[in-house]
């Protein structure tokens, strides 16, 4: 098994940790390439305001102006990623795993569903009840409801069984943020943060410590 690195890049424009992001990706690829072992990367970090949509997505889920965005201080800002519009801000948890899937027999998919059922473990530590939506990637609250509500966004880029991009866990998160646009593309779903649904602040550093320890199991498990 390749060693995983954990690290945790704080408070960084979206730009920035995209560019970090691509550098550890492209030489992951470079040296499986050259089969030579890969340097497994998790980055966990917080963005400023900014609005990302996948390489599929809609411009028109974003509602508003570029002069609105401004006043919101926020940005804009396409990715190649898979899935449509969302939000990333302070408050958020964002996991950019950068791994090499076929370390742990993994298809894109599989990973997918890790990814997923990892949260939903660690939101059950918490007493929240979250589940997977079929056809709707990402993490939801009360499933098949009218209160129906999505808690956790993923998007993931994966080439040579190489990931990146990866999760977006609304903990603190100011919501009213997600009121400029479509989330996911969805205009008859709403969004929710585990500050809404257990109507206290979280201690963000203990849930990232438990994202990482609880995926550490998983992968342990697959090899």
């Amino acid at each position: 098994m390749n060693e995983i690195i954990f690290k945790d890049l704080g408070l960084i424009s979206y730009a920035d940790a995209y560019h970090i992001q691509n550098e550890i990706f492209a030489n992951s690829i470079k040296r499986k390439l050259n089969e030579k072992s890969v340097e497994e990367r998790i980055l966990f970090c917080e963005h400023p305001h900014v609005y990302t949509i996948g390489k599929s997505g809609d411009r028109n889920n974003l509602l508003i102006s570029e002069d609105q965005l401004v006043q919101l201080n926020a940005v804009y800002f396409p990715v190649d990623r898979g899935g449509d519009i969302t939000y990333h801000g302070p408050g958020q948890i964002v996991m950019y795993p950068i791994v090499d899937l076929d370390q742990y027999g993994l298809g894109v998919k599989d990973y997918i569903y890790l990814l997923e059922y990892l949260i939903i473990d660690v939101l059950k530590d918490y007493g929240i009840k979250g589940q997977i939506n079929t056809g709707n990637i990402g993490v939801w609250l009360d499933v098949g409801k009218s209160n129906e509500r999505k808690i956790c966004s993923i998007g993931v880029k994966v080439s040579r069984k190489i990931t990146m991009h990866g999760i977006a866990l609304n903990v603190n998160t100011d919501l009213s943020y997600f009121e400029h646009i479509n989330p996911c593309g969805f205009t008859e779903k709403s969004v929710t943060s585990m500050k809404k649904e257990l109507l206290a602040a979280n201690n963000m550093k203990k849930i990232k410590e438990k994202i990482q320890n609880k995926l550490l199991i998983r992968f342990n498990q697959l090899i």
